[in-house]
Protein backbone atom coordinates (compact mmCIF):
# COMPACT_ATOMS: atom_id res chain seq x y z
CA UNK A 1 0.00 0.00 0.00
CA UNK A 2 1.31 3.42 -0.93
CA UNK A 3 1.54 6.21 1.61
CA UNK A 4 1.88 8.93 -1.00
CA UNK A 5 -0.84 11.53 -1.06
CA UNK A 6 -2.11 12.88 -4.34
CA UNK A 7 -2.42 16.61 -4.59
CA UNK A 8 -4.29 18.42 -7.30
CA UNK A 9 -2.95 21.90 -7.71
CA UNK A 10 -4.87 24.15 -10.06
CA UNK A 11 -4.04 27.79 -10.39
CA UNK A 12 -6.72 30.40 -10.85
CA UNK A 13 -5.27 31.07 -14.30
CA UNK A 14 -5.93 27.48 -15.32
CA UNK A 15 -9.45 27.64 -13.93
CA UNK A 16 -10.01 30.82 -15.93
CA UNK A 17 -8.69 29.16 -19.12
CA UNK A 18 -10.99 26.16 -18.68
CA UNK A 19 -13.95 28.42 -17.94
CA UNK A 20 -13.22 30.55 -21.01
CA UNK A 21 -12.87 27.38 -23.09
CA UNK A 22 -16.31 26.22 -21.99
CA UNK A 23 -17.75 29.67 -22.72
CA UNK A 24 -16.11 29.72 -26.18
CA UNK A 25 -17.49 26.29 -27.05
CA UNK A 26 -20.98 27.26 -25.91
CA UNK A 27 -20.71 30.57 -27.78
CA UNK A 28 -19.79 28.74 -30.98
CA UNK A 29 -22.78 26.42 -30.63
CA UNK A 30 -25.14 29.30 -29.83
CA UNK A 31 -23.79 31.33 -32.76
CA UNK A 32 -24.44 28.38 -35.08
CA UNK A 33 -28.11 28.39 -34.13
CA UNK A 34 -28.52 32.18 -33.89
CA UNK A 35 -27.13 32.72 -37.39
CA UNK A 36 -29.88 30.66 -39.04
CA UNK A 37 -30.45 33.20 -41.81
CA UNK A 38 -26.76 33.40 -42.74
CA UNK A 39 -25.01 31.22 -45.32
CA UNK A 40 -23.96 27.77 -44.16
CA UNK A 41 -20.22 28.55 -44.24
CA UNK A 42 -20.72 31.51 -41.87
CA UNK A 43 -22.62 29.32 -39.41
CA UNK A 44 -20.05 26.54 -39.63
CA UNK A 45 -17.25 29.10 -39.29
CA UNK A 46 -18.76 30.38 -36.04
CA UNK A 47 -19.15 26.83 -34.71
CA UNK A 48 -15.66 25.70 -35.72
CA UNK A 49 -14.15 28.97 -34.48
CA UNK A 50 -15.70 28.54 -31.04
CA UNK A 51 -14.56 24.93 -30.79
CA UNK A 52 -11.02 25.75 -31.98
CA UNK A 53 -10.70 28.60 -29.49
CA UNK A 54 -11.96 26.27 -26.74
CA UNK A 55 -9.46 23.58 -27.75
CA UNK A 56 -6.55 26.05 -27.76
CA UNK A 57 -7.50 27.38 -24.35
CA UNK A 58 -7.76 23.86 -22.93
CA UNK A 59 -4.45 22.79 -24.47
CA UNK A 60 -2.51 25.71 -22.99
CA UNK A 61 -3.83 25.00 -19.50
CA UNK A 62 -2.32 22.47 -17.09
CA UNK A 63 -5.23 20.16 -17.84
CA UNK A 64 -4.31 20.21 -21.52
CA UNK A 65 -0.63 19.58 -20.82
CA UNK A 66 -1.58 16.64 -18.62
CA UNK A 67 -3.88 15.34 -21.36
CA UNK A 68 -1.10 15.57 -23.96
CA UNK A 69 1.34 13.79 -21.62
CA UNK A 70 -1.23 11.04 -21.02
CA UNK A 71 -1.80 10.63 -24.77
CA UNK A 72 1.95 10.37 -25.42
CA UNK A 73 2.35 7.78 -22.67
CA UNK A 74 -0.61 5.81 -24.05
CA UNK A 75 0.96 5.72 -27.52
CA UNK A 76 4.27 4.65 -26.00
CA UNK A 77 2.56 1.80 -24.12
CA UNK A 78 0.56 0.74 -27.19
CA UNK A 79 3.82 0.37 -29.11
CA UNK A 80 4.98 -2.18 -26.50
CA UNK A 81 2.06 -4.50 -27.24
CA UNK A 82 3.03 -7.77 -28.88
CA UNK A 83 0.35 -8.50 -31.46
CA UNK A 84 -0.44 -12.11 -32.41
CA UNK A 85 0.51 -13.37 -35.85
CA UNK A 86 -2.19 -14.03 -38.41
CA UNK A 87 -1.96 -17.76 -37.71
CA UNK A 88 -2.27 -17.27 -33.93
CA UNK A 89 -5.25 -14.95 -34.40
CA UNK A 90 -6.97 -17.52 -36.61
CA UNK A 91 -6.33 -20.28 -34.09
CA UNK A 92 -7.70 -18.19 -31.23
CA UNK A 93 -10.79 -17.37 -33.31
CA UNK A 94 -11.44 -21.07 -33.97
CA UNK A 95 -11.06 -21.83 -30.25
CA UNK A 96 -13.52 -19.08 -29.32
CA UNK A 97 -16.09 -20.23 -31.89
CA UNK A 98 -15.67 -23.82 -30.71
CA UNK A 99 -16.21 -22.81 -27.09
CA UNK A 100 -19.29 -20.77 -28.04
CA UNK A 101 -20.73 -23.74 -29.95
CA UNK A 102 -20.11 -26.14 -27.05
CA UNK A 103 -21.60 -23.67 -24.58
CA UNK A 104 -24.67 -23.16 -26.79
CA UNK A 105 -25.23 -26.92 -27.01
CA UNK A 106 -24.80 -27.27 -23.24
CA UNK A 107 -27.31 -24.51 -22.55
CA UNK A 108 -29.76 -25.99 -25.06
CA UNK A 109 -29.49 -29.41 -23.40
CA UNK A 110 -29.87 -27.89 -19.93
CA UNK A 111 -32.93 -25.93 -21.05
CA UNK A 112 -34.59 -28.99 -22.56
CA UNK A 113 -33.90 -31.15 -19.48
CA UNK A 114 -35.30 -28.48 -17.16
CA UNK A 115 -38.29 -27.97 -19.44
CA UNK A 116 -39.02 -31.70 -19.40
CA UNK A 117 -38.62 -31.92 -15.61
CA UNK A 118 -40.82 -28.92 -14.91
CA UNK A 119 -43.54 -29.56 -17.50
CA UNK A 120 -43.82 -33.36 -17.28
CA UNK A 121 -42.52 -34.47 -13.90
CA UNK A 122 -43.43 -31.59 -11.60
CA UNK A 123 -46.53 -30.07 -13.24
CA UNK A 124 -47.66 -33.07 -15.31
CA UNK A 125 -48.94 -30.82 -18.13
CA UNK A 126 -47.86 -32.89 -21.14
Amino acid sequence: MSNQSIQTVTTSGDKLKVTLAIVAAIAGIVAFYVLVGQPKYVRLGALVGGVVIAAVLILISQLGRDLIAFAKESVREAKKVVWPTRKEAGQMTVVVFGFVLIMALFLLATDKVLEYLIMNVILGLK
